[in-house]
């Protein structure tokens, strides 16, 4: 506004004035939430806080529902030691006491004052006739020319890449809980060399990722000495593979699982994951029902709300659809060729608002790959299981600032994978991953790949 402008406005009577100057702030307000709108496919980490809405209350009451059966810490079923406790005199009044008229048991678990143990190993040389070479046994207690057992490394790089421990805060612990002296420094070096040790087991989990029937696939972002790179995940109901590249194209799908994938893969609706060819493709509702929300807030347009209602009532009857077991083949086959045709129907409209438009193309690209969840058993509309594998690291995100270096990087997905895959098999994942370095120690020479990441 001008100066003559703003004059004018003055000089007009009190109620065109305030009439004016309302309708000159109701217009400053709109310019201002749109340039702070990141737009409705927007992720939320680019959202600032203040703009993201507030979390509705749970009308739940918390707790279990009244009368449930009640719970509580399972009795161990080893008892180390049995101490008894007894009285000669009344604590209360010092009166002597006898013999004791009842008796009851409490078991209580608890942990041992943690001491380190220092193992002294004596290697001896032989000389091989037939290699013309001195050999020695194998020493699986711990990595190579190191000093720190094994254990200990594997604990601290489990507490560290899965849990979400900081370094410091490990070094921290490591001092006060076992009067273990390590340096940060020592933790990291020693982290890389078993990530360097444990390299086929992380290429073999990637192999079997390529090779699964129905695969997860999800990513997101990740920083490398404050740069901003690409954490990607693979994943099944038994296996999980991470990926630190630089890249969020579809080179990184290309080199994961090949250009022709012949299992089902879920996934949102990025680019990167159309550049190769699968068996079946399932793009995850969710999203959609997010971007359906997101637009909520800002469009209330007839022409949207038509739209909405239309692509909303569509996939909640897809999703009904899966869920009954009850119907028969026949019915089952005619109701998922009506779907297909309200689908088609839907992208033939004529839309002139440019949310429905947007989305539109985007039902259009992909309409042969959002009812696969009803031709294949085993599949989901959601890619929610790709999401949860996401959710340890982006804490660990958090905690740690991600790395620092391209070995850090390597060394993190490395770890990671061995990890969560152990506990997606419902293994102890300290113990899986520490029986599996000491089988690389023992039975073949590890690789010792040049640490860097894929294009």
């Amino acid at each position: 506004m001008t100066r003559d402008e703003a004059i004018a406005i003055l000089e007009l009577p009190r109620e065109q004035a305030i009439e004016a100057i309302l309708k000159l702030a109701e217009k400053a307000l709109k310019c201002d939430l749109a340039q702070h709108d990141p737009g409705p496919t927007a992720p939320s980490g680019m959202i600032p806080p203040y703009l993201k809405p507030t979390c509705e209350k749970s009308r739940k009451k918390p707790g279990r529902p009244a009368g449930h059966p009640g719970s509580c810490r399972a009795r161990p079923i080893k008892i180390d030691e049995t101490i008894p406790h007894e009285l000669c005199q009344c604590p209360e009044c010092g009166t002597p006491v006898n013999r004791p008229v009842r008796v009851h048991r409490r078991v209580i678990e608890d942990i041992p004052p943690i001491e380190p143990r220092v193992t002294e190993h004596i290697v001896n040389g032989y000389w091989c006739s037939k290699c013309k070479k001195i050999v020695t046994a194998k020493v699986t207690e711990a990595l190579p020319n190191a000093n720190i057992g094994l254990r200990l490394v594997v604990f601290t790089a489990w507490l560290h890449y899965l849990v979400g421990v900081s370094i410091d805060n490990l070094v921290s612990m490591l001092s006060v809980l076992s009067s273990v002296r390590i340096s940060p420094g020592g933790l990291t070096q020693a982290w890389n060399a078993l990530a360097r040790h444990l390299w086929y087991g992380y290429e073999a989990i990637g192999q079997r990722a390529a090779k699964s029937a129905v695969l997860h696939a999800d990513e997101t972002g990740w920083r490398l000495n404050g740069v901003t790179h690409w954490l990607w995940c693979f994943t099944t109901k038994s296996i999980c593979y991470y990926v630190i590249t630089k890249s969020r194209g579809s080179p990184v799908v290309k080199q994961v699982l090949g250009l022709m994938f012949k299992g089902i893969l879920i996934c949102d609706f990025w680019g990167a994951y159309n550049k190769i060819s699968t068996l079946a493709t399932q793009r995850c509702f969710y999203h959609l029902f997010t971007e359906l929300v997101k637009v909520d807030k800002h469009n209330n347009s007839q022409d949207w709300k038509a739209f909405r209602k239309k692509l909303s009532r569509l996939m909640k009857d897809a999703i009904h659809l899966s869920e009954n077991k009850e119907i028969s083949t026949q019915q089952r086959d005619r109701l998922i060729a009506r779907l297909h045709i309200r689908l088609d129907e839907m992208i033939a409209g004529h839309y002139e608002d440019k949310d429905a438009k947007r989305l539109i193309k985007r039902l259009n690209r992909h309409k042969n790959e959002l009812f696969t969840f009803l031709e294949y058993t085993g599949v989901s509309p959601y890619n929610n299981h790709a999401e949860q594998q996401m959710r340890k690291a982006v804490l660990c995100r958090k905690v740690s600032q991600q790395n620092r270096s391209e070995s850090g990087a390597v060394t993190q997905a490395v770890l990671m994978t061995l990890f969560r895959t152990a506990e997606l098999q419902n293994q102890n994942p300290v113990e899986a991953v520490l029986a599996a370095a000491k089988a690389t120690i023992e039975f073949r020479k590890p690789n010792m790949p040049e640490f860097k990441l894929a294009a």
